[in-house]
């Protein structure tokens, strides 16, 4: 089995950092990290708060996790993200060995994804969909927010 019961309980929490975003003016995308069943990093786009372009959800977690892993890598450890990692992301996940990523909703525009799972480290398990419809619903309610 590809993902389980607490998959779409990560990810609900998950969602919880994205509406944080939204309530922050941020792009909404949240993430959670987990390590043994633990959470041990929670985190969303700070991209307008900090004034940095790589301050995505996903950068902020791989920051947090080894600050608290205390080691540079997220190996056994599953990042759940509301929206799919975009290249630069997916580049400092690679580096991160992290096992698991578990996404929400697809991002064909900008979603590493559309140029293949070469991107990510060879031994990281990509999973994708889990609450699609709301990790999507989110991020289409933001930009409509924004162009009324």
């Amino acid at each position: 089995m590809l993902f389980s019961k607490e998959d779409d309980y990560f990810m609900k929490l998950a969602l919880q950092q994205a509406e944080q975003a939204f309530e922050a003016d941020e792009v909404p995308v949240g993430a959670l990290l987990v390590c043994n069943g633990q959470i041990i990093a929670r985190a969303h786009n700070y991209v307008e708060l900090l004034n940095d372009c790589t301050a995505h959800a996903e950068m902020q977690i791989i920051t947090a996790g080894a600050d608290y892993i205390g080691g540079k890598y997220l190996t056994d450890c599953t990042l759940y993200v509301t929206l799919e990692p975009c290249v630069m992301c997916a580049g400092a996940l690679y580096w991160s060995q992290i096992s698991r990523v578990v996404y929400g909703a697809s991002d064909p525009k900008r979603g590493a994804l559309r140029f293949g799972s070469e991107l990510f480290h060879p031994k990281t398990q990509i999973i994708g969909g889990i609450l699609e419809h709301e990790c999507a619903e989110i991020i289409k309610r933001f930009f409509e927010q924004k162009r009324n």
